[in-house]
């Protein structure tokens, strides 16, 4: 506590171990300063991190119809007006959402019969359907920490991407069984071109762009006892793939990371899946993990809850009145960029950038409704804007982490804003009341 200028009483009070939900790291050591009802700081240091927290304060009304502030109820009573007048509605976003908020955007497409779809689908979309294909030997970050001696990034730079993943993860901390930490881990980077994290590496594997899939194919047949052809062009120099497949076949715990550099190529699945079907091959000599590193905050968390509600991770349509699952036929970017869907609720409008140009060109000529933070500015003016409250800033809630474990969220200021899922069931609400009214929560 302190004194202001003015003479009055500032407060000013420290909240520690807070979870971050900027990226999919969801680290919680954070100790994040309050003054005056507003955030002045964010320790330890976090590229990412602090400039976010540091924005989240108020910065628009709560509800606005086509640029106008209005009350809560009269925007309410818009969007479900344009949900219920649309055939086709899409519901798109979700990862920076919370658990409560991602049920109720599923209950509301069930309700309408619509297609919904999270930012997976234009991110790590073919990393899942391969995973679907091949499974995945997966775990914990904390197994990581306490075991892993070799560390393989591939397709990602984390410095720029996860900024502390080294440092809280992977790389840095110590281990049950690393216990010199950073001096018992073999770190290797695996790009089309020298990184930030490649800087760091005992070993940075340079391969030509596009070649990834030759590349795992011939760590597979040299982990396996096959014969290489040495005249063989496999994307990168033989020797370098031989020792690199040496590493991971005689390390005692390894894991590779891999990123939107392999899953995003076009032919993304195809390579995730031959990175899994190596990683399932080193399962046979020693310990080998993949894990896939999400960049949005919860969007695994949006994965899991269509995954429990529909049975299927992304790319869902209930306009039959049951799930129906095809990436593709039903991703927000195809059914934008074929003109298929006359109205669209953006659960946070942050994955707009990744969107087509043609996705985006149809998605101005329809109605829009955004739920977004105080600090998002909208891409364009929806028909209507809902201003929610950030989970794990003003709000309660849960995150999950880029392994899937669930992180709670915790308020550290007070906002005037309601949370997602207030706005989602208050839609729900006006669309069938007497359903809803007495029904328990979703």
């Amino acid at each position: 506590m302190k004194s202001d200028p003015s003479g009055g009483i500032a407060l000013r009070q420290a909240f520690q171990d807070v979870a971050c939900p900027v990226c999919g790291c969801v680290c919680d050591d954070l100790t994040v300063t309050v003054e005056d009802g507003r955030i002045t700081a964010v320790e330890p240091p976090c590229p990412l991190a602090e400039p976010w927290f540091l924005a989240q304060h108020a910065g628009h009304p709560p509800a606005r119809i086509a640029g106008c502030p209005v009350e809560l109820d009269a925007a309410v009573a818009e969007a479900a007006s344009i949900l219920r007048g649309a055939r086709a509605p899409l519901i798109y976003g979700l990862s920076r959402s919370s658990t409560g908020g991602q049920r109720a955007a599923v209950r509301l497409a069930d309700l309408l019969g619509a297609t919904i779809d999270t930012t997976a689908s234009r991110c790590h979309g073919p990393s899942i359907m391969a995973l679907q294909e091949v499974g995945e030997s997966t775990c914990t970050l904390g197994e990581i920490r306490e075991r892993a001696d070799l560390v393989i990034y591939w397709g990602v730079d984390p410095l720029e991407s996860h900024p502390r993943h080294l440092q809280r993860y992977a790389v840095e901390p110590l281990g049950r069984w690393v216990p010199r930490g950073r001096d018992d881990r073999r770190l290797v980077v695996v790009d089309v071109r020298p990184t930030a994290t490649a800087g760091r590496a005992d070993k940075f594997l340079q391969i030509a762009a596009g070649r990834d899939l030759e590349v795992l194919w011939t760590l597979r047949a040299i982990v396996r006892g096959l014969a290489v052809d040495p005249r063989y062009d496999a994307g990168a120099p033989l020797a370098e793939l031989r020792q690199l497949a040496d590493w991971m076949a005689s390390c005692r715990c390894g894991v590779v990371f891999f990123g939107l550099g392999l899953a995003r190529l076009a032919s993304g699945h195809r390579d995730v899946e031959a990175l899994l079907r190596l990683v399932r091959d080193l399962n046979g000599i020693t310990r080998f993990h993949a894990r896939r590193m999400r960049v949005p905050g919860d969007v695994a968390g949006a994965d899991s809850v269509l995954c429990w509600q529909t049975g299927f991770p992304f790319s869902v349509n209930l306009a039959r009145g049951y799930p129906r699952y095809n990436p593709g036929e039903y991703s927000a970017n195809e059914l934008l960029a074929r003109r298929e869907a006359d109205a669209c609720l953006l659960v946070g409008s942050e994955g707009v950038v990744d969107l087509s140009d043609n996705a985006r060109t149809h998605l101005q000529s329809i109605p829009i409704m955004v739920l977004d933070y105080p600090s998002v500015e909208s891409p364009w003016e929806p028909a209507v804007r809902f201003t929610t409250g950030v989970h794990g800033v003003h709000l309660p809630g849960t995150a999950y982490r880029m392994d899937e474990v669930p992180i709670p969220l915790r308020p550290v200021v007070p906002s005037p804003y309601p949370s997602d899922e207030d706005v989602l069931r208050e839609i729900i609400q006006r669309l069938r009341p007497a359903a809803t009214a007495d029904a328990p929560p979703a």
